[in-house]
Protein backbone atom coordinates (compact mmCIF):
# COMPACT_ATOMS: atom_id res chain seq x y z
CA UNK A 1 0.00 0.00 0.00
CA UNK A 2 2.65 2.65 0.76
CA UNK A 3 4.57 2.08 -2.43
CA UNK A 4 1.37 2.45 -4.34
CA UNK A 5 1.02 5.83 -2.32
CA UNK A 6 4.12 7.01 -3.26
CA UNK A 7 4.35 5.80 -7.38
CA UNK A 8 0.72 8.31 -6.89
CA UNK A 9 2.42 11.32 -5.45
CA UNK A 10 5.63 10.60 -7.58
CA UNK A 11 2.85 10.63 -10.74
CA UNK A 12 1.18 13.65 -9.50
CA UNK A 13 4.28 15.79 -9.28
CA UNK A 14 5.22 14.57 -12.70
CA UNK A 15 1.72 16.22 -14.36
CA UNK A 16 1.81 19.27 -12.24
CA UNK A 17 5.59 19.75 -13.26
CA UNK A 18 4.68 18.91 -16.70
CA UNK A 19 1.58 21.18 -16.66
CA UNK A 20 3.74 24.53 -14.95
CA UNK A 21 5.99 24.03 -17.94
CA UNK A 22 3.28 23.91 -20.80
CA UNK A 23 1.91 27.01 -19.13
CA UNK A 24 5.09 28.36 -18.84
CA UNK A 25 5.98 28.02 -22.72
CA UNK A 26 2.55 28.98 -23.44
CA UNK A 27 2.76 33.02 -21.54
CA UNK A 28 6.42 33.60 -22.84
CA UNK A 29 5.47 32.76 -26.65
CA UNK A 30 2.77 35.67 -26.26
CA UNK A 31 4.84 38.08 -24.58
CA UNK A 32 7.35 37.23 -27.05
CA UNK A 33 6.71 39.20 -30.94
CA UNK A 34 7.88 35.99 -33.19
CA UNK A 35 5.64 37.48 -36.25
CA UNK A 36 7.99 38.71 -38.98
CA UNK A 37 7.03 41.44 -40.59
CA UNK A 38 5.67 41.25 -44.29
CA UNK A 39 8.83 42.52 -46.66
CA UNK A 40 8.02 44.02 -49.94
CA UNK A 41 9.29 40.72 -51.61
CA UNK A 42 6.23 39.18 -49.76
CA UNK A 43 4.24 41.25 -51.48
CA UNK A 44 5.43 40.83 -54.97
CA UNK A 45 5.10 37.24 -54.33
CA UNK A 46 1.91 37.27 -52.97
CA UNK A 47 0.55 39.22 -55.97
CA UNK A 48 2.41 36.63 -58.21
CA UNK A 49 1.30 33.86 -56.32
CA UNK A 50 -2.88 35.38 -56.44
CA UNK A 51 -2.34 35.76 -60.38
CA UNK A 52 -0.58 31.91 -60.68
CA UNK A 53 -4.07 30.94 -59.03
CA UNK A 54 -6.65 33.32 -60.72
CA UNK A 55 -7.45 34.62 -57.52
CA UNK A 56 -8.61 38.35 -58.59
CA UNK A 57 -9.68 39.36 -55.10
CA UNK A 58 -5.61 38.93 -53.85
CA UNK A 59 -4.58 40.14 -56.68
CA UNK A 60 -6.36 43.24 -56.33
CA UNK A 61 -5.14 43.71 -52.41
CA UNK A 62 -1.49 43.27 -53.89
CA UNK A 63 -2.14 47.39 -55.23
CA UNK A 64 -2.95 50.09 -53.92
CA UNK A 65 -3.51 53.85 -55.52
CA UNK A 66 -3.90 54.57 -59.26
CA UNK A 67 -2.76 50.81 -59.79
CA UNK A 68 -5.69 49.19 -57.47
CA UNK A 69 -8.15 51.62 -59.60
CA UNK A 70 -7.15 50.98 -63.13
CA UNK A 71 -7.34 47.19 -62.40
CA UNK A 72 -10.77 47.81 -60.53
CA UNK A 73 -11.67 49.10 -63.99
CA UNK A 74 -10.43 46.80 -65.89
CA UNK A 75 -11.85 43.86 -63.59
CA UNK A 76 -15.25 45.30 -64.21
CA UNK A 77 -14.93 45.35 -67.89
CA UNK A 78 -13.09 41.83 -68.28
CA UNK A 79 -15.92 38.75 -67.22
CA UNK A 80 -12.48 36.41 -66.74
CA UNK A 81 -10.01 38.80 -65.33
CA UNK A 82 -9.05 35.65 -62.98
CA UNK A 83 -8.35 33.96 -66.54
CA UNK A 84 -6.57 36.22 -68.06
CA UNK A 85 -3.87 37.43 -64.71
CA UNK A 86 -3.83 33.37 -64.83
CA UNK A 87 -2.63 32.50 -67.96
CA UNK A 88 -0.51 35.86 -68.41
CA UNK A 89 1.69 34.31 -65.54
CA UNK A 90 1.78 30.26 -67.34
CA UNK A 91 4.97 31.00 -69.28
CA UNK A 92 7.00 32.64 -66.40
CA UNK A 93 9.22 29.72 -65.22
CA UNK A 94 10.91 31.18 -62.29
CA UNK A 95 11.05 35.19 -60.98
CA UNK A 96 14.16 36.54 -59.11
CA UNK A 97 13.25 39.43 -56.97
CA UNK A 98 16.65 42.22 -56.48
CA UNK A 99 16.89 44.19 -52.40
CA UNK A 100 14.54 46.44 -52.95
CA UNK A 101 16.00 49.96 -53.04
CA UNK A 102 14.69 52.67 -50.43
CA UNK A 103 13.20 55.74 -52.39
CA UNK A 104 11.82 57.40 -49.47
CA UNK A 105 10.57 56.58 -46.02
CA UNK A 106 7.45 54.66 -47.27
CA UNK A 107 8.29 53.84 -50.55
CA UNK A 108 10.85 50.85 -52.14
CA UNK A 109 11.78 50.68 -56.07
CA UNK A 110 12.02 46.83 -56.50
CA UNK A 111 13.88 44.88 -59.55
CA UNK A 112 11.51 42.03 -60.54
CA UNK A 113 13.19 39.35 -63.45
CA UNK A 114 11.09 36.89 -64.85
CA UNK A 115 12.50 33.77 -66.40
CA UNK A 116 10.72 32.33 -69.52
CA UNK A 117 11.63 29.69 -71.58
CA UNK A 118 12.88 31.76 -74.13
CA UNK A 119 13.85 35.12 -72.51
CA UNK A 120 14.19 36.92 -69.26
CA UNK A 121 12.58 40.22 -68.83
CA UNK A 122 13.35 42.62 -65.98
CA UNK A 123 10.80 45.14 -64.29
CA UNK A 124 10.88 47.57 -61.81
CA UNK A 125 7.49 47.84 -58.91
CA UNK A 126 7.50 50.31 -56.68
CA UNK A 127 5.71 49.94 -53.27
CA UNK A 128 4.45 51.71 -50.33
CA UNK A 129 4.22 50.87 -47.10
CA UNK A 130 0.64 50.58 -46.12
CA UNK A 131 -0.88 50.32 -42.35
CA UNK A 132 -2.18 46.69 -43.97
CA UNK A 133 1.22 46.27 -45.13
CA UNK A 134 3.29 46.66 -48.62
CA UNK A 135 1.21 47.23 -51.78
CA UNK A 136 2.69 47.76 -55.23
CA UNK A 137 1.58 51.55 -56.42
CA UNK A 138 3.98 51.88 -59.56
CA UNK A 139 5.21 49.51 -62.08
CA UNK A 140 7.04 49.99 -65.10
CA UNK A 141 6.69 48.55 -68.52
CA UNK A 142 9.07 44.89 -68.93
CA UNK A 143 12.38 45.54 -70.85
CA UNK A 144 13.74 42.13 -72.11
CA UNK A 145 17.76 40.92 -71.04
CA UNK A 146 19.76 39.21 -72.55
CA UNK A 147 20.91 35.49 -71.47
CA UNK A 148 23.44 33.91 -71.90
CA UNK A 149 22.15 30.45 -71.50
CA UNK A 150 18.38 29.91 -72.14
CA UNK A 151 16.48 28.43 -69.56
CA UNK A 152 16.49 24.68 -70.16
CA UNK A 153 19.52 24.64 -71.91
CA UNK A 154 20.77 20.88 -71.21
CA UNK A 155 24.41 21.05 -69.99
CA UNK A 156 26.88 19.65 -71.78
Amino acid sequence: MRANKKARIVTIGILVCALGFVIARRGRSTTSPSVKEPTPQDAIYAMLDAARDGNVGKYLASYAGPMESSLKHAIAESPDFGRYIKDSNVAIKGVAIMEPEQVTDVEVKARVEYVFQDRNEVQYMFLDKMPGGWKIVRVDSAERVKTLVPYGTPVR
